[in-house]
């Protein structure tokens, strides 16, 4: 009976110690403003239409490539994957979306970081009727450092990271590299871009990171203007 009851102890033990992980080691706060940078193309509230990419509300453990609202729409890619959004199974895809379905739609990058990752899941879960109880299986908190953050053609500094994300996610960021604009030509065209592209506003403090990383890069002297070698 003793042996039992420790067992029984034991096992309630390490229960409570992976639904603490969960809890502690992902900061739903910070996975919301990581979620800015998905809302360019996504959005995450019940009831809410498409938009480029799929409605994520109920996302966690929803079948992959099964938005009624966006059939017909899906890659082959995913729609060859099969199984469900678990946790892990989001988080692989949204490290390296092309290494997770190579041929998917979604032009994102990818975000390295497994703490972001982490965050944003938790955010993710959130976004439902019935949120679940899940556990990663890389703890972010332990996984090893990230290289340098991909920036595809863009010159890398403050700022960089940023704006590849938020402009990669609907056009090659070769595009941006091409540009020679003033700071109010920029912020210009991010208006024109949210008004007649539907583009989501980028919001503080991001905007300012963008707007001054590309007035200070690619503006009218254009000093990082790409040259063949």
């Amino acid at each position: 009976m003793i042996f039992k009851n420790l067992l029984k102890l034991i096992s309630i033990s390490v229960v409570s110690a992976l639904m603490a992980f969960t809890a502690q080691a992902a900061d739903i706060e910070n996975g919301k403003v990581i979620f800015q940078q998905c809302s360019i193309c996504h959005n995450s509230a019940k009831d809410g239409s498409a938009k480029v990419g799929p409605n994520l509300w109920g996302i966690v453990n929803r079948a992959i490539a099964s938005d009624d609202d966006y059939k017909g729409r899906y890659s082959a890619a995913l729609q060859g994957v099969g199984g469900k959004w678990s946790a892990d199974q989001i988080s692989r895809f949204v490290e390296s979306p092309q290494s997770f379905a190579n041929g998917t739609y979604m032009g994102f990058a990818g975000l390295a970081s497994a703490q972001d990752r982490a965050d944003l899941i938790a955010y993710l879960n959130s976004q439902s009727d019935a949120p679940i109880d899940y556990q990663l299986s890389e703890d972010p908190q332990t996984s090893k450092t990230a290289g340098p953050a991909n920036i595809g053609k863009l010159f890398r500094a403050p700022g960089a990271e940023k704006t590849f994300i938020y402009c990669s996610a609907c056009h090659s960021e070769r595009i941006v590299t091409q540009q020679g604009l003033t700071k109010s030509d920029w912020q210009e065209l991010l208006e024109w871009m949210v008004d007649e592209q539907g583009m989501d506003e980028i919001e503080e403090p991001d905007y300012s990171a963008v707007i001054e990383y590309l007035s200070t890069n690619y503006g009218t002297d254009r000093p990082n203007f790409p040259t063949k070698n």
